[in-house]
This record gives C-alpha cells, sequence and structure tokens, in this order.
C-alpha cells in the first residue's frame, strides 16, 4: 500500500478562518491524506492567512520558517485574506510554493500535482469581485464547540477595514444548508455551537445569489434554536445597527441562545465613527446595551473598539473611554489601529503617534481588567451552567457559564465536554472563578 501523505494546518485571526481551515481539512481527508498536528513532520503545511493587524503579516513569515524547519522538502500554501490582497509578497517569503485567493482556498486539492517545491510560489487569486458564490463551513476544534459559518464577505465600506477586499461582497448560506451543518456538529456531541462569518446580522443577504433577503438573521436565529441535540448556541460579533431588539428578546426567551453578545463599537465618538464610515452612532450602542440589560441582566456583552484612529484627538479618545466606563458592559478587545494598503484611512490626516497609540490601548485594557472583574463580582453566588472544556492546566479543569464566566475546579477527566449546574463561589488569584456543583456529582 502506498504512503499516504501527511498534510499540517495552521489557521491565522478569526473564528470564522478556523471554520474555513477545518473544512478545507476535511477535504484534503477525504482526498486520501492524514492530517497531522502543525508540531509534527508533514509532506504538506497549509497556512491560512489573516489580514487584519500588521502582526498577522510578521507572524506568517514565523510560520513559514517553523514549517521548514520541521522539513525543508514540504509543499507550503498560504490562503485566506492576506493571501488575496498581497499574493506577490506572499509567494516571495522563501519557501511558500502555492498562494490561493478568496475563492480558490477551498479547491486547494485542484491546485497540487506531486507536493514537488516551487522555485518561485505560484499564485492563483481571482479578482475579488469573482468571489459571489459561498462556500458553508465550520469547524471542530476540541469537542467542547464548534464554529459554524453562516456568511461570508461585507458590503460596508469602513475606511480602516480590508475585509471586503480580501472576502468579497457579503452573501450567505442557504437557511437548509446551515440547519443541516448543525444538525451534523450536534451529531458528533458537540454541545456549543458559535455563529460566525463578516457581518452574521447581514445573514440573509446573497443567499440565492442576488441582494435580496431570503431569509433574515431573526429568521435563522428563530430556526436554529428548534434544532434538536444542541444544547448551546452562541452568536459572535454582531453590528450594533444588525442587532435588532426582536433579536435580542428572542434570545432571551430562547431555549438554545445564550446570554452572550459581542458587539464592535470602535469608538465612543460619534466624530470618529464618521470617520471610519461606521453605520451607526454611539446612541444607537447605548440603546442596544440597555435594550439587553432590560431583558436579559446577567448578559455578558463585548465590545471591539479600536485606538489611535486618524483624527482621534485626546478628547476624542476620553469620549471613547468614559462612554465605556459609564457602561454596563462586560469586557473589551482592543485593537491599535495600524494601517493597511488600499483603505481610506492609510491617506488620512491627523496619524497619531506609535507612543500614543500604545498608551491608549493600554488605558482601555485596564479598564476591561476592572470591567470583567466588575462582571465576575456581580455574579458571584448565582447558579449557572457550566460547560467543562478538554485540557488540563495545572490540575485544574476550566469552562464556561452561559453568560461566559470563565470557571475552574480541580481537574476531573470524567467533566470533559459535560454541563453541570454549578453556584459561583468566589473569585479566584488568576481571575478566573471558583465554583461548586449543585447536585451531588457521581
Amino acid at each position: 500500500m502506498e504512503n499516504r501523505k501527511k498534510v499540517a494546518f495552521y489557521t491565522l485571526g478569526c473564528k470564522l478562518n478556523f471554520s474555513e481551515t477545518s473544512t478545507i481539512a476535511r477535504n484534503f481527508e477525504d482526498e486520501g491524506f492524514d492530517r497531522v498536528d502543525f508540531e509534527e513532520v508533514a509532506d504538506m503545511y497549509v497556512i491560512n492567512t489573516c489580514s487584519v493587524t500588521e502582526n498577522a503579516d510578521k507572524q506568517f513569515k514565523q510560520v513559514v520558517k517553523k514549517a521548514m524547519k520541521l522539513n525543508n522538502k514540504a509543499f507550503v500554501a498560504a490562503i485566506g485574506c492576506y493571501a488575496q490582497l498581497k499574493p506577490e509578497e506572499l509567494a516571495n517569503v522563501d519557501g511558500v510554493d502555492l498562494v490561493l485567493g478568496a475563492t480558490e482556498k477551498f479547491k486547494i486539492t485542484d491546485y497540487i500535482n506531486d507536493l514537488s517545491k516551487n522555485d518561485f510560489g505560484e499564485v492563483h487569486s481571482c479578482e475579488i469581485a469573482e468571489a459571489d458564490f459561498y462556500v458553508g463551513s465550520y469547524s471542530i476544534g476540541d469537542r467542547t464547540r464548534a464554529f459554524l459559518k453562516v456568511q461570508d464577505g461585507c458590503d460596508y465600506k469602513c475606511t480602516y477595514c480590508t475585509i471586503p477586499l480580501a472576502r468579497g461582497i457579503s452573501r450567505s448560506d442557504e437557511l437548509e444548508n446551515v440547519l443541516k451543518n448543525a444538525k451534523d456538529i450536534s451529531a458528533q456531541n458537540i454541545k456549543e455551537i458559535v455563529l460566525t462569518g463578516v457581518n452574521i446580522g447581514d445573514y440573509g443577504k446573497g443567499e440565492f445569489g442576488n441582494k435580496k433577503h431570503e431569509h433574515t438573521f431573526l429568521e435563522l436565529v428563530q430556526a436554529l434554536d428548534t434544532v434538536e441535540g444542541i444544547e448551546r448556541l452562541r452568536i459572535s460579533s454582531i453590528e450594533p445597527n444588525l442587532l435588532k431588539n426582536e433579536t435580542i428578546e428572542f434570545v432571551s426567551k430562547s431555549r438554545t441562545f445564550v446570554p452572550h453578545f459581542h458587539i464592535p463599537l470602535q469608538s465612543g465618538s460619534n466624530e470618529i465613527l464618521k470617520l471610519m464610515k461606521r453605520r451607526y452612532q454611539r446612541e444607537i450602542y447605548t440603546e442596544r446595551v440597555n435594550k439587553i440589560r432590560e431583558v436579559m441582566p446577567d448578559a455578558c456583552i463585548g465590545v471591539d473598539v479600536i485606538v489611535g484612529f486618524p483624527g482621534e484627538t485626546d478628547e476624542h479618545f476620553l469620549e471613547t473611554y468614559h462612554f465605556l466606563n459609564d457602561m454596563n458592559i462586560s469586557y473589551l478587545h482592543v485593537f491599535t489601529y495600524s494601517e493597511r494598503d488600499n483603505t481610506e484611512a492609510a491617506g488620512m490626516e491627523g496619524v497619531v503617534p506609535a507612543n500614543v497609540r500604545a498608551k491608549r490601548s493600554k488605558m482601555l485594557r485596564s479598564l476591561s481588567v476592572k470591567k470583567r472583574r466588575a462582571f465576575y463580582e456581580s455574579q458571584i453566588g448565582t447558579n449557572r451552567t457550566v460547560l467543562f472544556e478538554g485540557e488540563n492546566k495545572e490540575g485544574y479543569i476550566h469552562g464556561f457559564t452561559e453568560n461566559y464566566v470563565r470557571v475552574k475546579t480541580p481537574w476531573n477527566p470524567e467533566l470533559v465536554n459535560s454541563l453541570h449546574d454549578i453556584n459561583l463561589t468566589k473569585i479566584d488569584e488568576d481571575g478566573s472563578v471558583r465554583m461548586a456543583f449543585l447536585k451531588v456529582e457521581v
């Protein structure tokens, strides 16, 4: 019997990339490859790239180096967002044999022949306008949760963002296919599904290759809530203008959707939001948070925010800081603005010095620690359900409650991938929360 080829994958960036890597990996397995860990010697290494931060570019080169160290004869392919935006640049990185753009990545096995190294990186990258069809995917990374892609691309023109250039127009999976994928996932004893996409609140657009909405995000959520066998559904990042009150109301009464929202703000200054070409003002954001708190007082609310955008003065930054400080939110994801080629913001005046960006970022990260601590403190003494994960970290097993409180208890392998009713007792010195089981565990 001939030796089966080994392939390893490395994913940079977001949950959407993880779901797509998973789907691409399953295609390789169907083609007779064995998937191995990236730390192992393989015949081929596939790197799914990200274009959101400068750091991702540097990371790519490090990952290629790592692959070459493991096997300098291995075939290396770069796929994903950065591969679409800067294919030639990636093709010139020492060791890279193949670069595939937004549409080609899903047909990667069609582009590989005998896996012999190329003298130069070979590029197959479509015009992004051609990225108008939808490829569904989901990831099963650990056994506890899966990322289910429901939408791709974006029609928004935020001035700092390269995603529309990297992923094309907004388009959605067919509702029937999303439900089928959700059933496939639940059949594998996975307890939690996280919905993911580039702009998931835009779900329904392009479901049948046109711009009209066949279904809405609310209809998607309602349909998924009826799928048997899924214990938990979590909505990943959703734009404030697309998170409707009806959806918030539905989640509050839903069987499976958990009280956890991640809503990008980007700035607490209306002036900066306008420069960013965001599609809302801060008042809408306040309304959404208030609505969530009204129907789900214990919900976890996460916020994305960008510091150091061109034109952001100290006054603008303090406006953002005070806006977030006064709001009843649970944690922040802080991004330091970095210039990206072919974006409107890259040519804007009022460039903020790097040291000022770093200082602002540090202030908001400190605020995030404070907010998370306050949120955890508000949950002490409450009864919750925890889903335990699979890793033994220094003698403890960790998990998340439905409202995203990270808990820990002494390691017990029998708890892995199981749901338990617990009481939150106290905050540990590492910041996670200690717990007591509500029923005597057998």
